[in-house]
């Protein structure tokens, strides 16, 4: 039976676990259902390995090929962590927990693998052996970093690995891939202006932070605009502004902080020498001192060509070449699958969620149609890389 069909015929049931999991969110490390939930569903499907805690709450299933143990081993990845969002988007299987939802599919993710690990596990058309990594802390707590420090790859001896994310706005059924950058690298900055606080009615007698920071807001605005070439790919966001406690008080700190976005290392330090300066500079004018915490996040998500290629051609057999974006831009969010990139050549799909509410929206739903796709697109890329 072709794989499309296989994964066609369970899909109702495959949907429904994601449903599941949708109901039962869980953030960053704290995914302790969610781990037994996949743990339970991979002894059930006859892996022969299945590894829990790795990374804290990270989850691995081992499916060898018609040979046994031994030869070459791939890793597949989903995430499985939610998010701290509220949901609003009404569903049957809506959210049972408060002030968290599944709002960035990690739930359809998480699903699909699933779906391809049990295909995996009854056919076995393939040689060596496929990890199924589910991973904990995508969302910030770089989970995958953890895992891969916990062993993931001494452990299991993967040598590929491959990472799939939906992307609202794409149709269902439709795949998109590029070489080299997928997603941005993602760092924090923080900057504390301390000045004098005073009486709001004696200007004159403080030094204001709350105006040398709406100053710095503005100037750093020129990084992208005035410093970084304009065919590169930057964004300085500030998203946080705290000072004062009173509308007759002139307060003596004022916060400023935000993110930095970038697809090439050279720029990620130009950004990061830029916001210094201007901090610096700015604090100078103003006759306060400018401290600035600076924290490299995730790194680049970088395909590698080759992989990059394969990708594009397993996509094109289970969705049509017509369906594969082969030059996909960048997006210039951030991915900590990016680490497991480093360690171990591999690529990074999007896959079409048709025209859902964006990622991180409270009214977001993973479209359940995309499932046949996606775990057709898991069971292919097993097969083909490790086809002898």
């Amino acid at each position: 039976m072709p794989v499309h069909d296989r994964i066609a015929a369970d899909a109702t049931e495959i949907a429904g676990w994601r449903r599941e999991l949708h109901r039962r969110p869980e953030i960053l490390y704290e995914v302790h259902d969610t781990a037994a939930f996949v743990a339970e569903k991979l002894r059930a499907f006859g892996c022969d390995e299945v590894a829990t805690g790795i990374g804290r709450t990270g989850v691995v299933g081992v499916v060898h090929g018609r040979g046994g143990a031994g030869g070459r081993m791939i890793g597949l990845r989903a995430d499985m962590d939610a998010l701290p969002i509220e949901e609003e988007t009404g569903v049957p299987h809506a959210s049972q927990r408060p002030g968290a939802m599944h709002a960035c599919g990690h739930d359809g993710h998480m699903a699909m693998l699933l779906g391809a690990a049990r295909t995996l596990a009854r056919t076995r058309q393939f040689d060596g052996s496929v990890a199924f990594v589910f991973q904990p802390a995508e969302e910030g707590g770089a989970g995958a970093r953890t895992m891969i420090e916990d062993g993931l790859f001494e452990r299991f001896a993967i040598e590929e690995v491959y990472g799939m994310h939906n992307i609202p706005g794409m149709p269902v059924g439709s795949f998109g891939i590029g070489d080299g950058a997928m997603m941005a690298a993602t760092d924090e900055f923080s900057i504390t202006l301390r000045g004098r606080g005073g009486h709001a009615a004696i200007p004159q007698q403080s030094r204001d932070p709350i105006l040398a920071g709406a100053t710095l807001v503005q100037a750093l605005q020129q990084i992208v605009s005035r410093n970084a070439d304009p065919l590169d790919s930057l964004v300085v966001s500030v998203t946080q502004f705290h000072a004062g406690f009173a509308h007759n008080v002139i307060p003596g700190e004022a916060l400023v902080s935000g993110t930095v976005r970038s697809l090439r290392a050279e720029t990620r330090a130009l950004a990061e020498r830029r916001l210094r300066e201007i901090a610096d500079g700015i604090g100078a004018i103003h006759g306060l001192t400018a401290e600035m915490a600076y924290m490299p996040n995730y790194p680049v998500t970088r395909n590698d060509t080759a992989r990059a290629r394969f990708c594009g051609d397993v996509a094109a057999l289970v969705a049509g070449e017509a369906q594969v974006n082969r030059t996909v831009a960048p997006l210039m969010g951030g991915e900590d699958f990016s680490f497991m990139l480093e360690q171990r050549p591999g690529a990074f799909i999007f896959i079409g969620n048709g025209p859902s509410a964006g990622l991180h929206h409270p009214a977001y739903d993973f479209d359940d149609e995309a499932i046949v796709f996606g775990s057709s697109y898991w069971v292919e890329i097993a097969q083909r890389a490790l086809s002898g």
